[in-house]
């Protein structure tokens, strides 16, 4: 079966998509309480936009319930300890992106010890055993991972698409060896510091080599014979910093056994009831043109 011959499910990377609506939206969007509802409002456009564009049979919106309580936090407190905490307007506005998602028939995907990123991985390793072909709406380079022959990740915005292939071509390493190369080098994003003196291109060059983080630990004393920069210091960092590199791994490594269901049905869009949709218009007091495409993107 081709590419194209397997049917699609869109798995939507939720809280990208609230915080880039929370950023751009100005703020002069308030609810019928005088709440500002600003990324609710930018939220609702995307998914609208998207909805029309693809009309998508299967799909579903994953969101992080909260920086601190995931499992990577157990492991390693400082994971992402480097990012403020949303203020309370915000998390109020993430609980409404969820309602509109919900509103809209869209399946949502949200829990407090795995994050956005393992709930669509694990949804996507579930449909793949079903023949489905994933495309990752997210711009997050970590979702490489988790990319195999027939998906693809889609930064939206951007509207730019990509395969494996376009993993080696932006990173320099196979999507198996992602979660390694983010444990090598680090990702400042999520305050993973990685390897000291080890940046990309490094990290890209060793798993080009050796094709794993474990061969390269096993085979560390090979490292000053390679031609690159610093060899010798490298294979030093290596062998000092060894545990702490299978340590990150656990961070980078996207989780594929998150409680998603297995069924199908799960993640096909579901009809909703417009009177509910009505009310949630009223109380986000969303203008005559967005309330005539939700409407009519629940007739579809």
């Amino acid at each position: 079966m081709d590419t194209m011959s397997r049917p699609a499910v869109h798995l939507i990377d939720g809280s990208l998509y609230v915080f880039r609506a929370w950023h751009s939206m100005p703020d002069e969007f308030h609810d019928a309480d005088g709440h500002a509802v600003n990324a609710v409002h930018g939220f609702t456009r995307f998914l609208c936009e998207l909805l029309e564009r693809v009309k998508p049979e299967h799909l579903a919106v994953a969101f992080d319930a909260s920086l601190t309580t995931s499992f990577r936090n157990a492991i390693y407190p400082a994971y992402k300890a480097n990012r403020e905490l949303p203020p309370p307007d915000l998390e109020r506005q993430f609980v409404l992106c969820r309602e509109v998602a919900e509103a809209l028939g869209i399946p949502v995907l949200i829990d407090h010890t795995y994050e956005a990123d393992d709930l669509i991985g694990s949804a996507l390793w579930s449909l793949r055993g079903h023949g489905f072909r994933s495309v990752i709406v997210s711009a997050d380079k970590d979702f490489g991972q988790l990319l195999g022959e027939f998906d693809e990740q889609w930064d939206y915005a951007r509207n730019l698409r990509w395969g494996p292939a376009g993993v080696l071509e932006k990173l320099g390493v196979h999507p198996h060896q992602v979660a390694d190369y983010l444990a090598l080098c680090g990702d400042a994003v999520d305050n993973i510091p990685g390897v000291p003196g080890i940046g990309a291109k490094t990290a890209a060059a060793l798993l080009s080599h050796f094709g794993s983080l474990d061969a390269l630990l096993e085979r560390v004393d090979e490292v000053p014979f390679l031609r690159i920069r610093g060899a010798a210091s490298c294979a030093a960092k290596l062998r000092e910093h060894a545990d702490s590199a299978r340590l990150y791994r656990q961070l980078t490594r996207i989780a594929l056994d998150a409680p998603v269901a297995e069924q199908v049905e799960a993640m096909q869009r579901q009809r909703r009831d417009a009177a509910m949709m009505d009310e949630l218009s009223e109380r986000l007091r969303f203008g005559p043109l967005t309330r005539t495409r939700l409407k009519a993107l629940l007739t579809y």
